[in-house]
């Protein structure tokens, strides 16, 4: 099933990723965003068109069709893939899905993870950076908090991903989240600006 957003078209992931024989695109590089509604914002830009790559969303947690599709289009096109999250706990343990694979498949991880993704943003750094509204900051919940000190405890943080660990100890420490929409609270297509000048940069980690 398909559906045409002006110039650009989403497709559902097939059912049967195995079933998938021979992937071809011109793409540059994935990028992953935990959110429909960031996808579509994206889509509405035509930035497919402009960045010549492949979007791709879990809709929040990514289900296992997901994750193995992700996985076979790095190991068929070669390319770089990032992953734009909240800056939230929820956030880093989507991000943490892709990467090391969900917690409670952890007999199938190594079919899923996709250790070469990187965290794209949003990091706390974009605040000053990009000069966002206090307003666009939330307190972190006391389950929120308690969510980042267990994830805190992996070790497949410190020993894979420890620059990952700092930036979530950092998290709970300033007890402050923000959204990816927060980035566009000064215009509706900064995020289409964002992106390209993070990934030209190395903006990620």
């Amino acid at each position: 099933m398909s559906k045409s957003l002006e110039n650009f078209t989403a497709y559902s992931i097939p059912a049967c990723v195995e079933e998938v024989e021979v992937i071809e695109s011109v793409a540059q590089y994935i990028l992953v965003v935990e959110k429909e509604t960031v996808l579509q914002r994206l889509a509405n830009d035509n930035f497919c068109k402009t960045n010549l790559c492949i979007l791709i969303t879990g809709r929040g947690y990514p289900d296992v069709t997901t994750r193995r599709f992700l996985r076979l289009l790095m190991e068929q096109l070669h390319i770089p893939a990032y992953c734009l999250v909240d800056y939230d706990p929820h956030g880093f343990d989507i991000l943490s899905n892709y990467r090391f694979g969900s917690m409670q498949m952890a007999y199938d991880a190594k079919l899923m993870r996709v250790p070469e993704i990187r965290w794209l943003g949003v990091f706390h750094s974009d605040l000053a950076k990009y000069q966002l509204l206090d307003r666009c900051l939330l307190s972190l919940t006391s389950e929120e908090k308690k969510k980042a000190e267990s994830m805190l405890l992996r070790c497949n943080l410190q020993q894979e991903a420890p620059r990952w660990r700092v930036e979530l100890e950092a998290m709970l420490q300033r007890g402050l989240k923000f959204e990816i929409e927060a980035l566009s609270t000064t215009s509706i297509s900064f995020l289409s600006q964002y992106i390209p000048i993070k990934i030209q940069e190395g903006g990620y980690i």
